[in-house]
């Protein structure tokens, strides 16, 4: 049995209902009020948090990055006044604090450089994640760590030894990792599912986790499947909406279904101790011509 932590009122790890994440991140494209509705609407689908993305955009943008033309929905503009227009300041997140808090669903925050961090603690949020981009980053993880909350790494785009070495720059203490592969969206083929079970055998105390980017919903059920204790997936109200992200992420509607899902997929994992259960009686008293004489 993995050690278990605790985000907010929730246990995680083995044993427990897996905790599921509704990534709405930048798909709320600058709009509080869109971002109102995807709360909204993650809480009726059953999700235990919403999570979004907090970024210094002069400090996290790469330079070579910054001055790159864009189309968007505000015209011709640098990717740099493209990450102004999508990230929300301090109102916004008293705003979605104070929803958070009356519609009884967690929220977090991917952090993305070390105002990031200094910024969100002024709330309480149950842990900080690292997104994947940032795993190298060892100043940033270490920054996040002396928070004392519990953190959450991802590892798309990253070799096992960067894990290991970023593992080892925060610590086992308090670390859920996530298996992720940053494909948007990710081809069934590119998933690798069952580096959930190598990471639950590299980190056996520790839960592991599983960011999903793929069209569909089984397979962030297999995950479950497999071991993995958070779940978390990108979501939007419509994926027709402008943005990267959109494409993979799950709808309202696919969101519950996917809830559902996982939740079937625990309830049939059972313990793998066999039995027979009394709803099987019936069939054995009918069916079975040849008693067991052994």
């Amino acid at each position: 049995m993995r050690r278990e932590i605790r985000l907010g009122e929730r246990l995680i790890g083995d044993g427990q209902p897996a905790y599921i994440i509704a990534e709405i991140g930048i798909n709320h494209n600058g709009e509080l009020d869109i971002a109102r509705k995807m709360i909204e609407a993650a809480v009726h689908a059953g999700a235990d948090a919403v999570k979004f993305q907090k970024r210094t955009p002069e400090v996290c943008t790469p330079l070579e990055q910054q001055k790159q033309m864009r189309e968007t929905p505000w015209g011709y503009i640098t990717y740099l006044d493209y990450r102004y227009k999508v990230e929300f300041g301090l109102e916004e997140y008293q705003e979605i604090d104070k929803l958070c808090k009356k519609l009884g669903i967690d929220w977090m925050v991917s952090v993305w450089d070390e105002p990031s961090v200094d910024f969100m603690e002024q709330f309480e949020t149950p842990a900080y994640k690292v997104p994947s981009a940032s795993l190298t980053d060892r100043a940033l993880l270490k920054y996040t760590r002396k928070t004392g909350k519990p953190l959450i790494i991802s590892t798309g785009m990253s070799t096992m030894d960067e894990i290991t070495r970023g593992v080892d720059a925060v610590g086992l203490d308090n670390l859920i990792i996530m298996h992720c592969t940053s494909a948007y969206p990710c081809e069934p083929e590119e998933l690798n599912l069952r580096m959930i079970e190598t990471l639950r055998s590299q980190f056996p105390n520790n839960p592991i986790g599983y960011s999903g980017h793929e069209v569909g919903l089984v397979p962030s059920a297999v995950a479950v499947a497999l071991g993995a204790c958070v779940v978390e997936r990108h979501f939007t109200l419509d994926r027709a909406m402008w943005g990267g992200d959109q494409a993979a992420s799950v709808e309202p509607g696919g969101f519950e279904k996917l809830v559902k899902y996982i939740r079937v997929t625990e309830a049939g994992l059972g313990d793998g101790v066999k039995k027979v259960y009394a709803s099987e009686m019936n069939s054995l008293k009918k069916l079975r011509r040849v008693k067991d004489t052994e």
